[in-house]
């Protein structure tokens, strides 16, 4: 029976937390090591720890050391016994609620998040699996009773509001807690959570929501900002159970969610009508804040409640349509209420050059409310259109006069750069074009961004208003002179909306004509302000050329992009160049790429893009450049030889440049991996670039972060090269050291590894084997006689072998077949090796093979390997000796009638009598996919290819090598009479008769 825990004392512990919370460092380690351990071994401590930090009479740094350290360890050891007795949880349970009046925000912080919603939940929920009663009967009535107060007080501050708000706080984090399980036990508890308190919640709001309707000349007071936070926390604890029940009531069939569909319908309608009350009252206070000499921090504070107030009744709503935008367009006053915020959005248009429109809390219009508007009206558009394929059809579509005023807003209004970000791209050009190509990420929460998507789906949803409108604005305004700053903004944002609109407007805007007569006129303008502009052309060919509207195979668009790659006059600057550089890549990387016609620019292209990398600042920006220059390599293919040496001299200052750096590194490897694959035999003068780079990838401490791409800039290397040895002081065979020291000691990258051994042995076997045959020979044993190996193919090289895996076994007996074939002399002195190796007879080495022959063949399916095994035993019993041809009348003639009834050749003869190779009805000229190992499109493919096809398994006729292996082991035997009596006669004479049949045939 196990001892019982020391129990811990409160006077040590006291002064252990005390002396933690000192600012000595010595006082501070010696404290803390000290409380790991009573933490770790005495009972009481966790109580303890939390009884010092409810007691007001301490010191709040000691109170607070003692929270932190409780936060930090009790979850993890709630249910040791050992430490927490019943008694602990119980009293520790009861003392969280104290807390919800401490008046310190940092230690309130913190026993809210850990004291309270995180361990109210889950040292009240985890440890049985079920909520606790008394976790909602000590909460609810601190809730109601502050509620009652701040409904009869007209003098409540935000202090006196304090418990409230945290009660608020927890219930809130409860819910949360809850609704994002996904067990049963979670989901079941969640429903008797909602079921319990979504009337009572609800009506609290609505006891709250006339005071927040009513605070018309009232924003100065205390009383109002209380009142708007309290509001604010219970409308978030009615979304989170509103979202929760949102998809399951969708899927509710049966009608078992009748009360809570009704209850849900009653919150949505009674928060579309609250929002539009809510939006329209604090535009009117904003406006009349506005009008003040200066606001107070008390106006400031309720305007910031108030705006946050309403973004939550956007994100709920948000929220819905994400789950079933559907179902959430179905719901009654949902299209009126999105509507509504489209309306804010119009109306927000003619304040978009003055402050109204900022993202402010204090803001008339907010930026993140009209971008919750729009993102609201984009998801609701594709339920609107008239034109819907499938489903039923909204009562809600809009005319053509709504879309079309649409249109014009978001192309003059909302998809035009503002200052504000006209002054970031002077202030750093890079991390602009990184930010603009973020878009994706953003559209959420940007207007530009966001207008856009807009745009896009009203031109998918009502083509025919958009596209007619878009053609003729594009007609007029391409007509018209462009000079001064308001102008090129405007032209910019159209050139943008045609970009997004590409798909739709490919039919109606001839692009080829567009570019040969304006486009080259604008990208070649000197203005000062067409940066601008020259920037969003590179991106709409970009865009219109990947997007598919029109293939890649006219010289103006490598005209203008390479022009805009270079141009360094007033007129450009880095955006447009960088810009180009992107749509480079985007162009080059299309199916549609001709390759000859962009060769002439290639020079320029590639000049252009390393003096771009030279000249970047952000690491971000010169692996975007690394990325199209590699998508560049990679479509001009042996266009790119001429080039090379520009590349390879600018990787090694660019290698150094980047440190630690590792992804930058790897686009770097990869650039060079690249010019290898398309140079292919011309790639020879990269070597002495590769091998500092795969050195240095696969050192200590660098190849955690770049193993696998040096060990590929390795392997693309060998499969392309001509010859492992050069003229230069740098060849390939100085790396095979490092080949064989990582196939010996590197398992995570064994495959590799080998593959990169047998591109050696393919390229040159015999320089190979001259210099490293025995070294080779060992790491190959290291590895097959290593744990890990040896773990999974036990015994594999050790005599009987009867206890490793068939699989292996019969790829032992395929190499022991390969050199029988290429030089029986050279196996027979092997097998006399093993035999003093192993100290046993030669005899028994030659039992252990052949029966390995015999039982490994009933393993093998496919026939060139059937007839490998026939093709290794006629050479060994071409040697004569009695082991093998004892095994003659038996085994070995029933496996040479097997496979010569399988595979039955013959010879080809040509028409002047000339041999014509063997006929092969066995083979379907279905080479296995893993002999090649993905080196098709290398050097590598046709070596491998070549001595495919000059395998003796494929030119040697079985008939004649099995006649020939039998006259000669009638000579070794001393004549035909010999063999005849002594092994032959003990044939079976139907097997006999059937060998001689198909060796006549």
């Amino acid at each position: 029976m196990m001892n019982p825990p020391p129990i811990v004392n409160d006077d040590e512990l006291l002064q252990i937390v005390t002396l933690a919370a000192s600012q000595i460092p010595e006082q501070f380690k010696a404290s803390t090591d000290r409380l790991k351990v009573l933490l770790d071994s005495h009972a009481g401590t966790y109580n303890a720890l939390h009884r010092i930090a409810a007691d007001l009479s301490r010191p709040l740094p000691v109170r607070q050391q003692s929270i932190i350290q409780f936060k930090n360890a009790a979850f993890s050891h709630w249910r040791s016994r050992k430490l927490l007795s019943e008694d602990d949880r119980i009293q520790i349970r009861h003392r969280c609620f104290t807390f919800l009046s401490e008046e310190d925000d940092t230690l309130g912080w913190i026993i809210r998040t850990a004291g309270t919603s995180g361990y109210t939940i889950q040292l009240s929920a985890v440890d049985n699996s079920c909520l606790r009663p008394s976790l909602f009967t000590q909460i609810m009535p601190v809730v109601e009773s502050s509620l009652l107060s701040l409904a009869n007080s007209t003098h409540a501050t935000i202090q006196s509001t304090l418990a409230l708000r945290r009660s608020l706080k927890v219930l809130n984090s409860v819910i949360n807690e809850f609704s994002i399980m996904k067990i049963p036990a979670g989901i079941k508890i969640m429903y008797q959570i909602t079921d319990q308190l979504r009337n009572i919640v609800l009506a609290y709001y609505s006891q709250l929501s006339p005071t927040i309707l009513s605070i018309n000349g009232s924003l100065g007071q205390e009383r109002t900002a209380a009142s708007l936070t309290i509001a604010h926390l219970v409308y978030k604890c009615l979304v989170k159970m509103a979202s929760w029940l949102w998809p399951r009531i969708i899927k509710d069939e049966k009608g078992e969610l009748a009360e809570l569909k009704e209850w849900f319908l009653q919150l949505f309608q009674s928060s579309t009508a609250q929002l539009t009350a809510l939006s329209e009252l604090r535009i009117s206070l904003v406006l009349a804040v506005r009008t003040m000499p200066a606001s107070d921090p008390i106006t400031t504070l309720s305007v910031d409640r108030l705006t946050h107030h309403i973004r939550l009744f956007g994100k709920f709503f948000r929220r819905l349509q994400q789950l079933d935008t559907a179902k959430f367009v179905e719901l009654p006053t949902c299209n009126d209420m999105v509507l509504y915020y489209w309306s804010k959005v119009v109306e927000a248009t003619n304040h978009r050059s003055t402050d109204m429109v900022q993202d402010s809390p204090a803001a008339v219009y907010p930026v993140r409310f009209l971008v919750q508007a729009m993102v609201l009206f984009k998801e609701n558009l594709a339920k609107w259109t008239p034109f819907r394929k499938g489903g039923p059809i909204t009562k809600t579509t809009l005319s053509q006069e709504f879309v079309e005023d649409s249109v014009r807003l978001l192309v003059t209004r909302f998809i035009p750069l503002n200052p504000s970000d006209l002054e970031d791209w002077m202030a750093d050009p890079e991390e602009w074009v990184n930010e603009e190509d973020k878009e994706n990420e953003h559209w959420e929460y940007e207007l530009r961004p966001c207008g856009e998507r807009v745009l896009v789906t009203l031109a998918a949803q009502y083509r025919d208003y958009v596209v007619p409108l878009m053609e003729s604005t594009f007609k007029a305004m391409i007509e018209q002179p462009t000079m001064d700053l308001a102008s090129v903004v405007q032209k910019e944002a159209l050139y943008c909306a045609i970009g997004r609109c590409a798909a739709r407007l490919h039919d109606v805007i001839p692009f080829n004509e567009w570019m040969r007569h304006k486009l080259i006129i604008e990208a070649r303008e000197t203005n000062p302000n067409f940066p601008i502009i020259k920037r969003r052309i590179a991106w709409l060919i970009g865009k219109w050329i990947s997007d598919t509207c029109a293939p890649a195979s006219d010289p103006i668009i490598w005209e203008i992009l390479v022009h805009l790659l270079q141009d360094r006059s007033v007129g450009s600057d880095a955006v447009v160049r960088l810009t180009a550089a992107n749509a480079l890549r985007e162009c080059v990387d299309t199916v549609s790429f001709d390759r000859a016609v962009f060769a002439p620019f290639l020079p320029v292209t590639v000049t252009g893009l390393m003096k771009l990398m030279s000249e970047a600042d952000t690491v971000e920006m010169k692996q975007r450049l690394t990325r199209s220059l590699n998508v560049v390599i990679k479509r001009t293919d042996q266009q790119i030889v001429p080039h090379i040496q520009i590349i390879a001299e600018a990787i090694p200052t660019l290698w150094s440049a980047a440190g630690e750096e590792w992804l930058f590194k790897a686009r770097l490897i990869e650039v060079v991996k690249s010019l290898i694959i398309s140079s292919k035999e011309y790639s020879a003068s990269l070597v002495p670039l590769v091998i500092p780079l795969v050195q240095e990838s696969l050192s200590p401490g660098v190849a955690i972060n770049l193993d696998e791409d040096g060990v590929n800039l390795w392997l693309a290397t060998l499969r392309n090269s001509t010859t492992l040895q050069s003229t230069s002081a740098s060849n390939l065979l100085q790396l095979f050291p490092l080949a064989m020291a990582l196939l010996a000691s590197n398992l995570d990258l064994l495959g590799k590894i080998t593959f990169i051994v047998e591109s050696y042995l393919f390229a040159d076997a015999i320089i190979v084997l001259q210099n490293f045959s025995l070294d080779l020979m060992n790491a190959v044993m290291s590895v097959m006689l290593g744990q890990a190996f040896q773990t999974n193919q036990r015994g594999c090289f050790k005599l009987p072998m009867r206890q490793s895996s068939s699989t292996m076994l019969t790829e032992c007996v395929f190499v022991l077949a390969r050199i029988t074939l290429t030089d029986r002399e050279m196996f027979v002195r092997l097998v006399s090796a093993a035999a003093q190796v192993e100290n046993v007879q030669e005899e028994k080495v030659w039992e252990v093979i052949l029966d390995q022959f015999w039982r490994q063949f009933d393993h093998m399916s496919e026939p060139r390997h059937r007839k490998l095994l026939a093709l290794g035993i006629a050479s060994l019993v071409s040697t004569g000796l009695p082991e093998v041809l004892e095994r003659v009348p038996n085994e070995i003639f029933n496996l040479w009638t097997d496979v010569l009834y399988e595979v039955r050749e013959s010879r080809n003869h040509t028409h002047d009598g000339e041999d014509g190779g063997i006929n092969l009805y066995w083979d379907v000229d279905n080479v296995p996919a893993s002999y090649y190992a993905e080196s098709q499109g290398t050097l590598e493919h046709d070596r491998r290819k070549s001595l495919y096809e000059h395998d003796p398994v494929r030119t040697l006729q079985l008939t004649t090598s099995v006649a020939s292996a039998l006259q000669e082991a009638e000579r070794a035997c001393g004549g035909a009479h010999i063999f005849k009596l002594n092994y032959l006669d003990k044939t079976d004479p139907t097997v006999l008769k059937q060998l001689q049949t198909e060796l006549a045939g």
